[in-house]
């Protein structure tokens, strides 16, 4: 009989979970247009769980044109207001409107700096930083870098970017490889980072 693959917990029993941990969470991007897709999520998800965000992510990635910051920084209060009408996405305004203005923010500093990737990687000095838990209980929920991010993005006015949304945003960009070692995607993402 084939040896079970181990996998980290949190996401063990639900296909969507696994799916997402088996081939996404932890790999590095560097694409301005992910990263701005996992920004808009993790705003999205303050105070939900992430499975609730993962099951509307279709439905997000239709309202918000498939995560293009450019066209999501052009919205208007009308193409806000039909939003919220949306079941597909959590109906919240505050988070809606963060959507659109943080859209505008990444494109500033497109604009300014060239990409969004140097922005958020900068706190990692532009490598994935490689963790080695063993247990779920070891993962912090933030750390000093963090910590550093949330200060400089909410000091540039994003939205909804405290410091465990943020941490919970280096986590799933790959930023931090929080796979437990005994994972199986502990090592792929690893390798990737390299």
């Amino acid at each position: 009989m084939a040896k079970e693959i181990e996998k980290c917990g949190w996401c063990v029993g639900n296909k969507l979970y696994e799916r997402y941990h088996d081939e996404e969470w932890g790999s590095p991007t560097y694409d301005d247009q992910q990263l701005f897709e996992y920004l808009l999520l993790e705003g999205a998800q303050a105070g939900l769980s992430w499975i609730t965000i993962l099951k509307k992510r279709e439905g997000y990635r239709k309202a918000f044109d498939g995560f293009e910051a450019e066209k999501v920084a052009r919205y208007r209060p009308a193409r806000i207001n039909k939003l919220l009408l949306n079941p597909e996405i959590v109906r919240n305004r505050l988070k809606v409107e963060s959507a659109v203005s943080n859209a505008r923010l990444v494109i500033d500093i497109q604009e300014r700096t060239g990409s969004f990737s140097d922005y958020v990687w900068q706190f990692t000095d532009h490598q994935p930083k490689q963790n080695c838990f063993t247990s779920m209980e070891q993962v912090p929920a933030t750390t000093p870098a963090s910590d550093k991010m949330s200060k400089m993005m909410k000091k540039d006015g994003f939205k909804y970017v405290g410091s465990t949304i943020c941490y919970a945003y280096m986590q799933a960009t790959g930023m931090v490889n929080d796979h437990l070692v005994s994972c199986f995607r502990h090592e792929q993402c690893r390798r990737l980072s390299n």
